[in-house]
């Protein structure tokens, strides 16, 4: 988000041991520690009293190959769009919906990262992480990491112990494409059998056109999430509001944040230099590298006014420290 704030610490570390030093460190100093990624969905609210840890862990290895699939080890420092654009190349399959995420590898399986109809979940097979308890490395399968919409066991009883190592990846080698997103559709109109590539490319197309780069204007993509409540909530909301924008979500359903925030007016309003973008108004901007707090404060307005005008609660997507 581009908001001035200082580490008391920082290192960056490049090997597991590294790692592990680091977090002895903060063990025997008694300091709070946090892991920083590539930073685009963290907030920060004011300096970090303690230790900030970068993780620079990089490789990528293949454990299997077979004719339907491949079976992958990435470490968590890798770039996630590099990592699914080294993927297309190589004609593995599933991530292609999943282009121009910002951030590092580890951060996918905690926020469970999803677009386009796809998430992490359906071609995450499993994640080694360190426990900072117990100092010891452990593994989970896909069913252990309890994913769920932008949520994962490493949010929850894992939160604050847990630091992500490496992921891995079953992809499948026959491309089969995921196309109900409707601006997917609508951009890939013109082929009803698309390749991988194509797939790609339409996303990024999506995606530039309605996201900006937080190298060019510094945001963290969807400030919200999409808040999913019961097909008894949606009966009711539909009687005010008959065109409000809806997915089947489970057993539940999962409502465009993006509909409410727009239909309450918010869509390109400033709130002391910080704003929504023109385009999308999941997107919150901070092109004048206004404080944390500035950047919350419009977050929470906008928060009371949905729950105003709709009894919804929007619940923020960034880490915010």
């Amino acid at each position: 988000m581009g908001v001035p704030a200082l580490a008391e610490q920082f290192v960056s570390v490049n090997s597991s041991e590294e790692l592990q030093q680091a977090l002895h460190y903060v063990t025997e100093q008694g300091l709070p520690y946090m892991i920083l990624g590539g930073g685009s969905n963290t907030l920060f609210k004011q300096d970090y009293s303690g230790l900030v840890i970068h993780n620079q862990l990089t490789g990528i290895n293949v454990l299997e190959q077979t004719n339907d699939h491949v079976l992958v080890q990435v470490a968590a420092g890798e770039n996630w769009h590099q990592w699914v654009t080294y993927c297309l190349a190589r004609q593995w399959h599933g991530l292609e919906n999943l282009a121009l995420i910002p951030g590092l590898m580890g951060a996918a399986p905690m926020q469970n990262i999803g677009a386009y109809g796809v998430e992490l979940k359906d071609v995450l097979h499993a994640v080694e992480y360190f426990d900072s308890i117990d100092h010891r490395f452990h593994q989970l399968t896909n069913a252990e990491c309890e994913f769920d919409y932008r949520d994962s066991i490493f949010k929850k009883q894992l939160a604050g112990r847990a630091v992500i190592t490496s992921v891995r990846f079953k992809l499948p080698t026959k491309f089969s494409p995921v196309l109900g997103y409707p601006e997917l559709n609508k951009t890939l109109k013109n082929k009803p059998d698309p390749t991988a590539a194509e797939v790609f490319n339409a996303v990024c197309q999506v995606r530039n056109a309605k996201l900006p780069s937080p190298s060019a204007i510094p945001n963290s993509g969807s400030f919200f999430k999409n808040p999913v409540v019961s097909r008894g909530q949606l009966t009711e909301l539909r009687a005010h509001y008959p065109e409000i924008v809806s997915f089947v979500h489970g057993d539940k359903i999962k409502l465009a944040a993006a509909w409410m925030i727009e239909q309450a007016g918010w869509k390109q309003r400033e709130y002391d230099g910080v704003c929504i973008h023109q385009h999308q108004a999941l997107v919150i901007i901070n092109p004048g590298h206004r404080p944390g707090d500035a950047v919350l404060a419009l977050a929470k307005n906008i928060q009371a006014d949905i729950m105003r005008k709709f009894n919804v609660e929007l619940q923020l997507e960034p880490q915010v420290y």
